[in-house]
């Protein structure tokens, strides 16, 4: 699949780049796993100097042996001595890019830790002494949002307050989602649509993988999901050991739960038998998989809580891969595609919404975009979006059928909130795939 979208990051990581020829630039660059950094990367920096060192699982002497070579094959600098400390060699390259302006990547930088101790420190050391007279642009990139947070957010951290700019790279908008799809499939349906985002959340590696494999309609899709060579069924596993060592247990079966619609605490706190108030906040606060979200005008102390995954590739893991694991190890992927598709319906249905929701969210002129529901639980709004710019306002029920709308009951529930909306022209609407 060829390179989509990201004009903004690109555009942002070459002028930081740039500013590195009068300053040293430490630019931290996160995103989850497979959302194209290394891409990203690459495409902003194709027609500069750079080096690409990547922190795999060797020891840092073979690491700095690695290095050691691509410096002298692209720079032509000579590096007395074999260097077995990766600070040092940074040390070299600094004093280097005070004559000659150097970028520097270092993908997956989380896994510095891992090698060294004390490789962290020394890195703050060099460039604490070196940054000022270096023409140079560090980039650390990494995708283990816990541990890069941590290393350069936590004030007790030697890196703490050394970064000088931060890229979060998302997934693909809808607009990208779309125009992708449009790409590969001219004639491609609501459905499509949808279990192309239902999967994939437009993370970029989901999307290429599809893409490549010449899906094209949403039942291609499970096919190859549910394919014995498929990347899918084993990533959610090998994205969260990543985050949680050894630690997932716990945190696997709240997953399980939220997948499975068990959205407030009570309900979990019940079915794992122990308050989950801890892991819950780790979840939202420390790893950044879950959201604690409100009814839209709700108190900021409110108890009426819901909590959701963010990324849709792992709701849709844990709901259907995971959760049947045992069909896995059995070898019976055919068997598991059609409990998808048995459950897919009601799934694809809270994904429509999550979709309406993030679509309003990108149009230029909302400000403000949310979900509300009683106290009870029982009366829900799906989505209202809010332009307080414009002094606009949509109210939206999200239905996969539009024949299932029943005009009267949005109005009734309209009636609890709309002096909320004083103000504001507000409009009443059913969105349906229709609208996608």
């Amino acid at each position: 699949m060829k390179f989509y979208d990201r004009e903004v990051e690109i555009a942002q990581l070459r002028e930081i780049d740039d500013r590195a020829e009068r300053v040293a630039q430490f630019t931290v660059l996160i995103g989850r796993r497979r959302t194209g950094k290394t891409s990203l990367m690459i495409e902003a920096l194709k027609d500069r100097r750079y080096l690409y060192f990547f922190i795999g699982k060797k020891t840092e002497q073979l690491h700095c042996a690695q290095f050691q070579q691509q410096v002298e094959e692209k720079l032509g600098l000579h590096i007395h001595g074999n260097v077995s400390s990766i600070a040092a060699l940074i040390e070299e390259l600094m004093i280097y890019s005070e004559q000659h302006k150097l970028t520097i990547i270092i993908d997956e930088f989380q896994r510095l830790a891992e090698l060294n101790i004390d490789v962290i420190s020394a890195i703050q050391d060099v460039w604490d002494r070196r940054h000022a007279t270096a023409k140079i642009h560090i980039i650390a990139c990494g995708s283990v949002y816990s541990m890069m947070k941590q290393i350069f957010e936590n004030s007790h951290e030697p890196l703490f307050g050394r970064k000088t700019a931060r890229i979060d790279l998302k997934p693909f908008s809808i607009a990208t989602l779309k125009q992708i799809l449009r790409d590969h499939n001219p004639d491609f349906t609501p459905d499509d649509l949808l279990m192309l985002y239902s999967i994939t959340g437009g993370v970029a590696k989901y999307v290429a993988q599809l893409m490549d494999d010449g899906c094209r309609s949403w039942n291609d899709m499970l096919d190859d999901v549910y394919s014995p060579s498929s990347i899918f069924i084993d990533e959610g596993t090998e994205l969260l050991v990543g985050e949680f060592g050894r630690r997932y247990n716990i945190y696997y079966s709240i997953l399980q739960l939220i997948a499975s619609g068990s959205t407030r605490q009570p309900e979990i706190d019940s079915k794992i038998d122990k308050n989950t108030g801890r892991y819950l906040d780790t979840l939202e606060h420390e790893y950044s998989i879950i959201n604690k979200l409100r009814p839209m005008w709700a108190k900021p102390g409110s108890q009426s809580v819901r909590y959701y995954i963010n990324d849709c590739f792992l709701t849709f893991w844990f709901r259907f891969i995971e959760r049947n694991r045992q069909l896995v190890e059995l070898g019976k992927l055919d068997l598991l595609k059609q409990l998808t598709l048995d459950g897919y319906p009601q799934f694809s249905g809270l994904m429509l919404e999550k979709y309406f929701r993030q679509l309003y969210s990108e149009k230029d002129r909302v400000t403000q975009v949310g979900h509300w529901w009683d106290k009870h639980g029982e009366n829900e709004i799906d989505l209202i979006a809010i332009s307080q710019l414009d002094n606009q306002a949509v109210v939206a029920e999200v239905k996969r059928n539009p024949e299932k709308f029943v005009s009267r009951r949005l109005d009734e529930k309209f009636e609890r909130i709309k002096h909320n909306l004083q103000g504001y022209t507000t409009r009443l609407i059913c969105l349906s795939l229709d609208d996608m």
